[in-house]
């Protein structure tokens, strides 16, 4: 189905079923302002990479040494409450118009960090889970955030090339690294560009940082993380 095709079926069900808040339960809105408003934010003092607690924003001593990859992930809320239950709709009840609602403070998340971004990436499912969705809600909040910011956004950059098992906080450090390593691959020439790898939620930060070493195999200069909700 095309995207425009796609809009108006989503704005026809929306008129005949309008969509209740996944917070409140109040009519005509998939997550309301208010409990949006309520939602738990990240401590704004806080490492770019790893989320330590911070006197003031920047990157930690670990991280600035290790110099991963991946140099941050911006995220606007702890993944908590009302936003788990969003970010499990989104990705799961094919509740798609969650995806407008979090891409904005997803934005302004982005603009408050130091990178300069040229490009959005969407981080890709497998095929075989793609068919199984129907969709990519990491395409749907990177095309929102994409708008809200002006940034190009290229859904077929990074290309999923083996099925993983979905990441748990449970797994060591290495596990976690392990099951997702060579996991993706660039389909582009990202010659100096300055990519953000777009995603529902970080919850280990092992995904992200696959996607990112990819994505610098790819010629990309700089890659940063962009999540709805970050695990704490």
């Amino acid at each position: 189905m095309g995207l425009k095709l796609s809009w108006l079926v989503e704005r026809a069900l929306d008129a005949v079923f309008p969509p209740r808040c996944v917070g409140c339960g109040r009519q005509g809105m998939a997550l309301c302002g208010e409990c949006l408003a309520e939602s738990p934010r990240l401590p704004e003092s806080r490492c770019w990479l790893c989320a330590a607690q911070l006197r003031e924003q920047g990157w930690c001593g670990r991280c600035a040494a290790g110099r991963p990859p991946l140099e941050g992930v911006a995220s606007p809320f702890a993944m908590e409450g009302v936003v788990r239950e969003a970010v499990h709709r989104l990705k799961y009840g094919n509740l798609r118009g969650l995806a407008k609602v979090l891409a904005e403070p997803m934005a302004e998340a982005l603009a408050a960090t130091p990178v300069a971004a040229t490009l959005l990436v969407p981080v890709p499912l497998h095929p075989s889970r793609l068919r199984e969705r129907g969709y990519n809600q990491a395409a749907l909040l990177a095309r929102e955030v994409g708008r809200r910011l002006g940034l190009p956004v290229d859904a077929a950059a990074l290309a999923r090339v083996r099925a993983t098992p979905p990441q748990v906080r449970s797994a060591s450090r290495q596990e976690r690294r392990a099951s997702v390593s060579g996991a993706f691959r660039t389909r582009r020439d990202l010659a100096g560009a300055s990519v953000v790898a777009v995603d529902d939620v970080c919850t280990t930060g092992a995904t992200l940082e696959a996607c990112a070493t990819a994505l610098r195999d790819g010629g990309a200069a700089r890659v940063w993380g962009l999540t709805a909700a970050r695990e704490l």
